[in-house]
């Protein structure tokens, strides 16, 4: 009896396409990493990126619960003394909506080598995209 193993070579990729009108961001997170790491295929293994292509349409019109609109922060640092910026998701948003959703779903990826190789396969898009893929459920 062997143990039949999983090569790089095998690994069939589709592309999924997610409208995120209307949903809410950690939910929304949650699915495409989930895609992205390939886990909802029965040939999963952790020590692999066995996941498909995920584009997200309609990332402006993403939604967050409770007050998070405003209370929500994104902050970046220059390494100089005094270089933090903060921004708000509400201004966030109407600057740069791609950078929410991919914020989002990079946390929620393993933080290496195969996480980067994972965060590649991803595409966001303000507005709706042209030629639609396999729609994900």
């Amino acid at each position: 009896m062997s143990t039949n193993t999983l090569s790089a070579k095998d690994i069939k990729r589709e592309t999924y396409t997610i409208d995120a009108g209307g949903k809410i961001l950690g939910r929304l997170a949650t699915e495409v990493a989930t895609i992205l790491m390939g886990k909802k295929k029965p040939q999963f293994v952790p020590y692999l990126d066995t996941g498909d292509f995920v584009v997200v349409t309609n990332a402006k019109e993403v939604k967050v619960t409770g007050k998070k609109r405003k209370d929500k922060i994104y902050a970046s640092h220059s390494g100089y003394p005094g270089g933090l910026k903060t921004e708000t998701f509400d201004k966030m948003i109407k600057r740069k909506p791609e950078f929410i959703i991919e914020h989002a779903v990079k946390g929620m990826l393993p933080h290496n080598r195969l996480g980067a190789q994972m965060i590649k396969k991803l595409k966001v898009f303000a507005g709706p995209a042209k030629g639609v893929a396999k729609e994900a459920k």
